[in-house]
């Protein structure tokens, strides 16, 4: 840990862990509040707020070690980045759904709120890693304390709150962060894509094949299908960036920033895929 990192949230370590989903300590959240529509991610048609068929009475599901085989690979990526647990267990109190309906609809709603706060967390928590974001550090760390404050929130505060809002803050923030790390790329190379916005551009599909994308902006891109094979994506910023089906095969990822590991469950690889060291292999990547 870099001795920069002197604000407390900066220390990312125990934060993380509550980051991730805790299936056991959930009631199946995110089967029954997100609505999908039959396509090549999901298998059937499902409007919000209801169970998805799968789900069973415990809340597990019946075919989780078959969903890519079954039709459900937006299933298999899917991360609530431990809002499902925090829903159950600290909102409501270990209240579940089914035992207590007259909270299910409100529960759900919560959810989808707290989802998106402990994903501007994990966000937060990544930019106070970065050291070229040092003069950021106060403004991210007290960005970081702010959202984690909201979490801790009543069901009806939740509800009531303008996410909007708060994720523009945040973004501001992680704009910046973004332009900090990167500069450093553009200022390393003479390549010409290097630092080039390519934010929510339409890549589906396209030959990526040894592009040097380093330090790219590739915020919300749209990489669906896209042949990345070789390319160098380091130090690029992927937030939100759609990976899905895309081939990652032997690109080099290290130092890129904002990447989430249901990006890379989205996408193909194989061995010789470079990850950022926080980020695992899918086990569906091609040996």
């Amino acid at each position: 840990m870099p001795e920069e990192l002197e604000h407390p949230a900066s220390v990312p370590g125990g934060r993380r862990l509550s980051l991730q989903a805790d299936c056991e300590r959930c009631f199946g959240l995110c089967c029954v509040a997100p609505a999908f529509k039959a396509s090549a991610d999901f298998a059937i048609d499902k409007v919000a707020g209801h169970p998805c068929p799968h789900l069973q009475t415990d809340f597990r599901c019946d075919i989780h070690n078959r969903l890519r085989q079954r039709g459900f690979p937006g299933c298999a990526v899917y991360d609530c980045f431990g809002a499902g647990q925090k829903v159950a267990q600290v909102t409501f109190g270990g209240q579940d759904w089914r035992r207590t309906p007259r909270i299910a609809v409100q529960m759900f709603t919560v959810f989808t709120v707290m989802r998106q706060l402990h994903e501007l967390l994990w966000y937060l928590t990544e930019a106070l890693t970065l050291q070229p974001a040092h003069p950021l550090y106060a403004e991210l760390g007290h960005a970081l304390d702010e959202t984690d404050l909201l979490t801790h929130n009543s069901p009806d505060a939740l509800v009531g709150l303008d996410m909007t809002a708060h994720r523009r803050e945040v973004n501001a923030l992680l704009r910046h962060t973004s332009e900090l790390v990167r500069a450093g790329a553009a200022r390393s190379s003479e390549v010409d894509i290097i630092g080039k916005d390519l934010s929510d551009a339409d890549l589906i599909g396209k030959d990526l094949r040894g592009a040097d994308l380093r330090g790219a902006n590739l915020r919300a891109a749209s990489l669906i299908g896209a042949d990345l094979r070789g390319a160098d994506l380091r130090l690029a910023d992927l937030i939100g960036a759609d990976f899905r089906g895309a081939d990652l095969s032997g690109a080099d990822l290290t130092g890129s920033i904002f990447l989430t590991q249901s990006q890379l469950d989205a996408a193909k690889g194989n061995v010789d895929t470079k990850l950022p060291s926080a980020h695992t292999r899918p086990t569906h990547w091609q040996p």
